[in-house]
Order: structure tokens, then C-alpha cells, then sequence
């Protein structure tokens, strides 16, 4: 990430969110802001709108909304958009999905109603369980995202915005590595030209966003702008990026009770976990090439945070072992399943039963909110490049070359807040201040 001299610059104007992917989780994020623009209920889930941050030391005991501490974009200021491969307008996509109560969408139908898909970039190569029609036809890749760099302009010319940002919201593609084509932006744009097949839909919305200096973020475990290629554009066009795959059910669980075992020292024996899930999300993940994009990084954090080579007396031996299976009468109503085999003083085993109960899309639609929100503030602070602050809403955060990533989720909450402080002038917030420090030790 890198910042430049200014201020930052005033949320002014309508703020454009397009979604690639107008499935559940985007239906669900814009039938709510809909819904919460009415008087209706509460955005309970997003720091956002909900979220408090201290002001000063603890002993100042000062706390502000983070909507009232930042400048972020009103939520009466913002328009939505996207593109999908069925043409079902979000009110039609919604009640599929299955997701809100119908009486609530019917409150809102008329402007549900209004707001319908573009045609999609879509390629079945990289999603062999979807079918989608509502795609565009194309000669060359780089056709394709100049389409899209198109639908991007016109939306932002027709709904009047002033700013845009882009969250995927669609599918998990299957797994693949980075390539030679995605080593510069020279090759990168070459193998749009020639087709590469190593070149996804995801990168190719990322490159026409990016190219218009539109912030993305990546809500899938996707390659997608986690390639040295895009990031050379993005810190050409000085645009933030940041990713991936949005940290919701099982995952938030595993960063909320794994830091606090490591803390009191515990041992981890064995983790096991399983999911059933019945929307699109779970159909896509039923092929064992997308499931495997997905296991990478559902793997990912539980060795990151706990070190196994770091700690080899407690972790060294851990065995970690995911599932997700496709259930079709569960819905978007994700259910998991955690058995974890823990040990402690001289070695006695105990263990753990999680069973989480949730609801996906619930979970998900107020992280899109504001990682939107959150991405069009560090546009507008000149940030660019990778926004490795926001990892507090990612299961397998990009980081800085070098630096390795942190899944902890009381750590990243911190470095999100430390980020907002700097961003106004603030000095970051310590746990104590240090005469607290000298209470603590007895030094009065």
C-alpha cells in the first residue's frame, strides 16, 4: 500500500458499487441498503454503519461511530449495479435465491425491479456447474474487457456517480497458478489479445476496472488482481486493490477461537471441518476443481495463525482437514461442522464441537458493504496498491511482497483501526498508555 501526500478527498457525489455476480450475496447487500435507506431495519453486521472506534489512550475512554470518525460514502449516496449470467432483475434474483423474506423485497420491488444485470464476461472453462446465458460474445479477451470498460462508463455516465468501485461477487473459479502471462502487464495484455486460456473472467473485470483507476476488491478465493501483472496497473493508475474471498461462516469462527487458543498456549491435535451449502456458491463448489480454489484458502489460516513450524511442541503434528458439500434443501443456509482435538497440561486431550448454524449470504452482504465503502475512502486518501488493512474481512488476505499474512482476527480488527487514525491525522491507539503500564507493574 502506498499513500501520497493530501488530504482525503470529500465523499462528494453519488458512489457507483458494480458487482460481477448478482447472485445471493450481491441481491442480499442491495436489497439492504435499500431496505435500510427505507427506515427498515438495522445494518447489524457492518463496522461500517454499526461499528464503534476509541478516540485517544484507554484512559480517555472516547468512542466514535467509524461512519461519524471517517468520511465514507452516505449510504442515501450510493447506486448499484453489476453483471450476471442469468438476466433476472435483482427483485427475481432475490426470491430465488432465498434468502430475505419476501415481505421485505416487496417493500423495495420497484427498485429492485430496476436495477438488472449487464450481460456477464463468462467463460464455463473456469465454472463447469453454471450454464449462464446472459453473456457477452467476443473475439479476443481484450474485446471482452473493453466491453466491459464500456458498461463501466456508461453506468457511471447514465446513474450520475462520481465514483465507482468493483466487488466480485460472483463464483469461485477453478483452481490455477500464476503463469508466465500474468508476470507483467506487457504479457498480461498480450494474452488478452491471443486468448490466453491462463487469463479468467475475474482478471479480466479486474483489468478494465483497474484501467479506469476504479478501486477492486476480490470476494472469492480467486487468483484474480493476485497477480504481478494487475498490480503494475494498479500503482500505474493509482488504484487501491484488495483481496480474497470474503472471511463469513466457518472461516470467522476459526480466526475468532484459533488466537485465543494460541494465546493460552493450548495444542491443537487435529482440526476437522465440514459444510453443507444449497445455493449457487455450493452447486459451483461441487466440481472438485473449484472446491480446490476454495480449499487453499479455507486451509491457509489456521497455519498461519498458529505456526506449526514456529510452535512444533503444540502444532508441529496438526492435521486440518476441510469439506464442503453441495446440499441442495439447505439453501443459502450454510450449516458447518468443527471437531477439534485439543491437548494440554502434560499432554491430556480435550476437545471442541462448533456447529455453526448460519446464514450465508447474512453474513456476507455487510462485508461487501463495506469493503465497498472502505475501498472508495482509500481511493480517495490516494492510496494504491494491495490494502492489506482490510484483511479483517478476508479469509486469504493479499499482504505486501514479503510480508506474511495475518489471520488473527483481533489483530487485523487493530490494524484496521490504526489504519482509519492514520488516515485522519490520528495517532494509532495502544492497548495501554505508559503510565498504565507503570499502574500495571506496581509503579505508582
Amino acid at each position: 500500500m502506498t499513500q501520497q501526500k493530501g488530504n482525503i478527498a470529500p465523499a462528494e457525489g453519488k458512489l457507483g458499487i458494480l458487482l460481477p455476480g448478482m447472485g445471493a450475496v450481491a441481491t442480499t447487500l442491495i436489497a439492504g441498503v435499500l431496505a435500510v435507506r427505507k427506515g427498515g431495519p438495522q445494518p447489524i453486521g457492518s463496522l461500517t454503519q454499526m461499528g464503534n472506534i476509541r478516540i485517544g489512550n484507554r484512559s480517555e475512554n472516547t468512542y466514535s461511530k467509524i461512519k461519524d470518525f471517517v468520511p465514507l460514502a452516505p449510504l442515501d449516496d450510493i447506486e448499484f449495479g453489476g453483471w450476471d449470467v442469468y438476466d433476472d432483475n435483482v427483485y427475481q434474483a432475490a426470491l430465488k435465491a432465498e434468502v430475505l423474506d419476501a415481505r421485505l423485497l416487496e417493500t423495495i420491488r420497484p427498485e429492485l425491479e430496476a436495477i438488472k444485470p449487464m450481460k456477464a464476461a463468462f467463460d464455463q472453462h473456469y465454472v463447469k456447474n453454471l450454464d449462464g446465458t446472459h453473456v457477452k460474445t467476443f473475439t479476443t479477451k481484450y474485446d471482452l474487457a473493453e466491453q466491459l470498460i464500456d458498461d463501466i462508463r456508461t453506468f457511471k455516465a447514465t446513474r450520475n456517480c462520481s465514483r465507482l468501485v468493483v466487488v466480485w461477487c460472483g463464483s469461485t473459479e477453478i483452481y490455477h497458478e500464476l503463469s508466465a502471462v500474468h508476470q507483467t502487464l506487457a504479457s498480461f495484455e498480450e494474452g488478452l489479445h491471443t486468448n490466453s486460456p491462463n487469463i479468467a473472467p475475474s482478471m479480466i473485470y479486474a483489468y478494465a476496472a483497474i484501467k479506469e483507476g476504479i478501486p477492486f476488491v476480490n470476494g472469492a478465493p480467486n487468483l484474480t488482481v493476485d497477480v504481478p501483472a494487475l498490480l503494475e496497473l494498479a500503482h500505474a493508475t493509482n488504484t487501491p486493490v484488495a483481496g480474497k474471498d470474503f472471511k463469513t461462516g466457518q472461516t470467522l469462527m476459526k480466526t475468532i477461537v484459533a488466537p485465543g487458543l494460541a494465546a493460552r498456549a493450548l495444542g491443537v491435535k487435529g482440526w476437522f471441518s465440514s459444510n453443507i451449502l444449497g445455493n449457487r456458491d455450493g452447486l459451483v463448489l461441487d466440481d472438485p476443481d473449484n472446491f480446490k480454489t476454495k480449499e487453499v484458502s479455507k486451509l491457509s489460516v489456521l497455519e498461519d495463525i498458529l505456526d506449526p513450524e514456529g510452535n512444533p511442541d503444540l502444532y508441529g503434528d496438526m492435521y486440518h482437514k476441510v469439506r464442503i458439500n453441495y446440499y441442495p434443501p439447505a439453501g443459502d443456509n450454510k450449516e458447518s461442522w468443527d471437531n477439534i482435538d485439543i491437548f494440554g497440561w502434560l499432554g491430556y486431550q480435550m476437545q471442541i464441537k462448533i456447529n455453526f448454524l448460519c446464514r450465508d449470504s447474512i453474513l456476507a452482504a455487510p462485508l461487501v458493504l463495506d469493503l465497498a465503502l472502505f475501498i472508495d475512502l482509500a481511493k480517495r486518501s490516494n492510496l494504491s496498491g494491495i490494502q492489506d488493512w482490510l484483511s479483517f474481512y478476508l479469509k486469504a488476505p493479499q499482504t505486501l511482497p514479503h510480508h506474511r499474512p495475518e489471520h488473527d482476527i483481533f489483530k487485523q480488527l487493530t490494524t484496521l483501526h490504526n489504519t482509519l487514525r492514520r488516515l485522519v491525522g490520528e495517532e494509532p491507539v495502544t492497548d495501554m498508555a505508559p503510565e498504565e503500564y507503570q499502574n500495571a507493574l506496581g509503579v505508582w
